[in-house]
């Protein structure tokens, strides 16, 4: 069973390009284009991992984790990169 990976960027190019690495690794992906679109994918569909960009309009990728809390299963390492 694939994995489901949302992954949230304003830019479109970035997305396409993450989405398209994924699904070649035989992943499942939800793009969104900000935080606050990421939000509301995670507490609709409940993604196996976000990818999240640091810096978007609306809310930003920081803003975004600490309001998905609530409705993320809990993991046992969470890989954080910025920059």
């Amino acid at each position: 069973m694939p994995h489901h990976i949302l992954v949230a960027d304003d830019d479109p190019h970035i997305r396409e390009i993450i989405c398209f690495a994924l699904e070649k690794a035989g992943m499942k992906t939800l793009a969104v284009p900000d935080g606050a679109a990421a939000l509301q994918a995670i507490e609709r569909h409940a993604p196996d991992l976000v990818v999240l960009d640091i810096g978007m309009p609306e809310m930003d990728g920081a803003g975004s984790v600490p309001a998905a809390a609530p409705h993320i299963r809990p993991a046992g390492a969470v890989p954080v990169r910025a920059g």
